[in-house]
């Protein structure tokens, strides 16, 4: 492999480790804030156990995903430094904003969320929470900014090889951001949702802590359902806004190399030197339909439009557009089935259903990734869309230094990404019932000694004088 696939693949494994974590913590904060604002509001116990469980999947989250931002950082700078010269101007006050705007909100208030349950009022603790919250939302809108300007570069100069800006509102607010970021905001709020639903949908089916999971379940279905047709209509309006301006993309997506296709390819193996599909499955006409054309007239374009030196991957870019779209479609069939049930007062008793929720649990990741797959791949060989090409913006490393790091990483994340599935698995075995606030022991009373009534590790008769055990150990 060539130092530039090296850059390449080593950038995409870091994003897309990264990515799996703000898939999951920027909805689990907006839930966290609702969920202790109800709390707040009604004093009813089970609410303050969803906090307290829900928190400690968040927090672990949110540590790695914090970690793994750094490193893209770093990445750009390193591995990407022609791309950081020339981008600089423009890319670097936007990640600054991030930092500024997001990060030091989130790092002001996190610790208040984690440990500040009974040790502060109330209302800053709702105020944190919603703080927090604020914080990711600003994160990811910053960084979509950026990602946004990428692919449809607006608002410069080109100055001796720099993109200088020349008018801010354009740059942020470029062609695509305007669809990109409620898109990606809703995304990241409904992969949340079938995370909550599907671990809640295990308690269901082991009968355990029904209380938590029906309340869990019910909140995190409902906002699915009212989300789904809304994000079904921005993700059209995001091909609809960003694929005029990248033909190429929109070509190979739709799987197609020659012109006069009214169907839809559902499935292909495409041989990229060769300019042709191995083997494919068309449904005729599917894709006029999609396009708004029920006569069967509308045909889609073909990669061979675009000349071979830049022509994006088809293969990652189909497959990548192709597990978003089923992915959703399997969700928006989810949501339906279960207000269906709830209508009919079902919801609780339909237990093929809950087992089949369970199974759903990381569709919204794999919809997330499968976007950002489509989105990236599908913009080469531009880092810069028609302006900087990707072949241009690496650093002069060495690939032999390039292969050792890309090792390095991949071992590293996939032993992070094992170990935060498997403390989500014991976290989920232990259970929320720790978490709720009725088996909380007795607050000390003013004036008592606390240390008196401290647990004592193993057994003891009642008659037994308590001892404290530096005293034992001594």
């Amino acid at each position: 492999m060539s130092l530039l696939d090296l850059s390449r693949w080593q950038f995409a494994i870091t994003v897309m480790f990264h990515m799996t974590f703000p898939a999951i913590t920027v909805g689990l904060s907006i839930f966290l804030s609702v969920v202790y604002g109800v709390y707040w509001r009604t004093g009813r116990p089970v609410y303050l156990q969803m906090f307290r469980f829900w928190r400690r999947i968040f927090a672990v989250g949110f540590a790695i995903g914090v970690v793994a931002g750094a490193v893209i950082t770093f990445q750009m700078g390193l591995n990407w430094g022609v791309y950081g010269a020339r981008t600089g101007p423009i890319i670097g006050p936007i990640i600054g904003m991030e930092v500024v705007t997001a990060f030091f909100v989130e790092a002001g208030f996190i610790g208040v969320l984690l440990y500040g349950e009974e040790r502060v009022r109330k209302s800053t603790m709702f105020l944190s929470t919603v703080m927090v919250a604020l914080g990711t939302i600003l994160s990811s809108t910053w960084i979509i900014a950026a990602n946004s300007w990428m692919q449809t570069p607006a608002g410069f100069k080109i100055v001796h090889g720099r993109f200088e800006p020349t008018d801010w509102v354009r740059v942020i607010f470029n062609p695509s951001f305007i669809w990109r970021w409620p898109h990606m905001l809703t995304a990241v709020l409904i992969s949340a949702a079938f995370f909550i639903a599907g671990i809640s949908a295990w308690y269901l089916v082991k009968g355990r802590a029904k209380g938590f999971a029906r309340r869990s379940m019910s909140m995190a279905l409902g906002v699915a359902a009212l989300l789904m047709p809304v994000q079904l209509y921005l993700g059209d309006a995001v091909a609809g806004h960003e694929l005029p301006h990248q033909l190429s993309k929109l070509e190979a997506i739709e799987g197609n190399w020659n012109n006069g296709n009214t169907g839809f390819v559902l499935f292909s193996v495409p041989d990229q030197e060769a300019a042709r599909n191995i083997a494919e499955l068309n449904i005729p006409c599917l894709g006029s339909a999609i396009a708004k054309d029920l006569t069967c007239d509308t045909a889609m374009p073909g990669l061979k439009l675009t000349p071979a030196a830049d022509r994006p991957d088809m293969a990652a870019t189909f497959w990548g557009f192709r597990v978003m779209f089923l992915a959703a479609v399997l969700m928006f069939g989810t949501v339906f089935a279960a207000t269906v049930l709830r209508m009919r007062n079902r919801l609780w008793t339909a237990r093929r259903f809950h087992r089949f929720v369970l199974w759903t649990t990381p569709a919204g990741i794999l919809a997330i990734l499968g976007g950002w797959v489509t989105a990236e791949a599908g913009r080469q060989p531009w880092i810069v869309f028609g302006q900087l090409r990707t072949s241009d913006a690496v650093s002069h490393l060495a690939p032999g230094e390039v292969l050792f790091s890309v090792i390095g990483f991949s071992a590293l994340y996939l032993f992070m990404l094992l170990a935060y599935i498997a403390y989500i698995l014991r976290t989920m075995r232990i259970g929320p019932e720790r978490d709720d606030p009725r088996h909380d022991p007795p607050p000390d009373l003013p004036g008592t000694d606390s240390a008196r009534f401290a647990e004592v590790p193993g057994p003891r008769k009642v008659s037994e004088p308590l001892v404290s055990q530096e005293v034992t150990t001594r």
